[in-house]
């Protein structure tokens, strides 16, 4: 489980006419806690938009998020209340694009819906939010509530609650004014961790659309009288050095986490079979990330998966070009090489070649060695059919090849239970092994080393 660095005192925040007059009525009863009549305005207002909020001039729509998420908020949706008041800050992001769709005025928020839309002739224009203020303080306090529960799930590996909660706390914070990239990013591990992976994909999408890194500067000086350490901002920080009530004045940056994002996301896209798109993705991360073998292996994987049988052999030899006397990277190869029963050979070379470099990688000998015994319950399905069918010679032969290649992976499995005498994986197969080959000896020996680690793990 990775652990998440998130402070808990986060930054305070201080900063159609029927449509209209219902909309307008709305806000009046949310900000008298009449949610009841809210609700019903708001319903009013929904049913003649149909929605088609394009319709609504930005300082109307803002009105309309502002009633629906505070009455949401209020009512206990607190996850979906956060979504609509989160859409607020879009208004201020992002470009409203204005014009005629015959005889209605229109205003699409962001190039993508007025592209969509297919309405010529839109004009650019801004817009400036005017609810920030009043937000503050209904939603502070809220905040620090669900990042406090999100913490405290995660902590208790409640994934799913504190994804709930961080993109709570996210969307709460979004809402004011203020893009807080971490709670995102910790929504998004939640819900990986939560198997939820289609919000994780959308967290992830939105993280890397809004450039996000993970690097921050902090600033912090401790209280002298009390001991206690506070953060401030970089102008505070710098002025009380000259303030002999504190000390030790500390600067500290996180370290990027960009390539994480990237990493993960790609990895879900392919876990989803979303192959394009992880393409797409990876393909954008190698763009920074040049020498990451995940990104590199994803993308590979991605092109076999989706039977781009060339684009998966350059995929492989950009692999090893990048990192020839890498252990890990030719690893990696031959797993991507063993999924195709052509590269067999060059999976096997690409093991081998692990093993050189790195002969205490337990996983290559594993992977070598399960390689080289084949699809072994293809192979006792097709014995089995045989003796059925009265094939008694052919069977055996089958019963041989098997043996054969046995003997062939035997060491690479001895070197692996070697490498890791506590991993009951590898022992119980070395066992099985030595049945098969019919050493007596070693099987009776292993067979009393299985027991007793079985025994153990009780």
């Amino acid at each position: 489980m990775k652990k998440i660095f998130l402070s808990l005192a986060l930054v305070s925040l201080t900063f159609a006419a029927a449509q209209k007059k219902e909309i307008a009525n709305a806000v009046k009863a949310v900000e008298s806690n009449d949610f009841a009549g809210a609700n019903s305005q708001i319903a009013a207002a929904e049913s003649a938009m149909g929605g088609q909020t394009h319709l609504l001039e930005p300082a109307l729509l803002e009105q309309y998020y502002y009633a629906k998420g505070l009455a949401l908020l209020k009512t206990g949706k607190s996850t979906e209340g956060a979504v609509y008041l989160a859409k607020i800050n879009d208004l201020r992001k992002s470009k409203i694009y204005t014009g005629k769709d015959g005889k209605n005025k229109v205003y699409y928020v962001g190039k993508a819906a007025a592209d969509a839309s297919g309405v010529n002739g839109l004009k650019e224009e801004t817009y400036m939010p005017t609810s920030y203020g009043k937000l503050a303080a209904e939603i502070d306090p809220l905040i620090q509530a669900a990042n406090k529960v999100a913490l405290e799930a995660y902590n208790s590996q409640n994934f799913s609650l504190a994804a709930d909660k961080f993109v709570e706390s996210y969307n709460l914070l979004k809402a004011a004014g203020k893009v807080n990239g971490q709670l995102l990013y910790n929504s998004a591990l939640s819900d990986v961790y939560a198997k939820n992976t289609a919000r994780a994909q959308e967290s992830f999408k939105e993280l890397i659309a809004n450039g996000y890194t993970g690097v921050e500067t902090t600033y912090t000086a401790k209280e002298k009288a009390t001991g206690n350490v506070v953060d401030l901002d970089k102008a505070t920080w710098d002025t009380m050095k000259k303030n002999p009530a504190y000390s030790d004045f500390t600067m500290a940056t996180s370290p990027s986490i960009e390539q994480n994002i990237y990493e993960l996301y790609a990895t879900i896209l392919v876990d989803a079979e979303k192959y394009d798109e992880a393409v797409s993705v990876t393909e954008k991360g190698l763009k920074k990330f040049p020498s990451s073998t995940i990104l590199t292996e994803k993308k590979g994987l991605s092109y076999f998966k989706s039977g781009k049988t060339a684009e998966f052999t350059n995929s492989l030899k950009d692999l090893v070009g990048k990192n020839p006397n890498d252990p890990i990277t030719w690893y990696n190869l031959g797993v991507l090489q063993s999924s195709d029963p052509k590269l067999k050979s060059d999976a096997e070379a690409a093991f081998r070649k692990a093993i050189e470099l790195d002969p205490k990688m337990a996983t290559a000998y594993q992977n070598l060695a399960y390689l080289l015994m084949g699809d072994d319950e293809t192979t006792i399905t097709e014995y089995q059919s045989l003796r059925k069918a009265g094939k008694i010679e052919q069977a055996n032969k089958v019963m041989d090849a098997r043996r054969q290649r046995f003997v062939q992976a035997l060491p690479y499995v001895e070197r692996w239970q070697e490498l890791q005498p506590d991993n009951l994986d590898a022992l119980t197969m070395l066992t099985g092994m030595y049945l098969t080959t019919r050493n007596e000896a070693k099987h009776k020996e292993f067979k009393a080393k299985e027991d007793a680690l079985k025994a153990k793990a009780k």
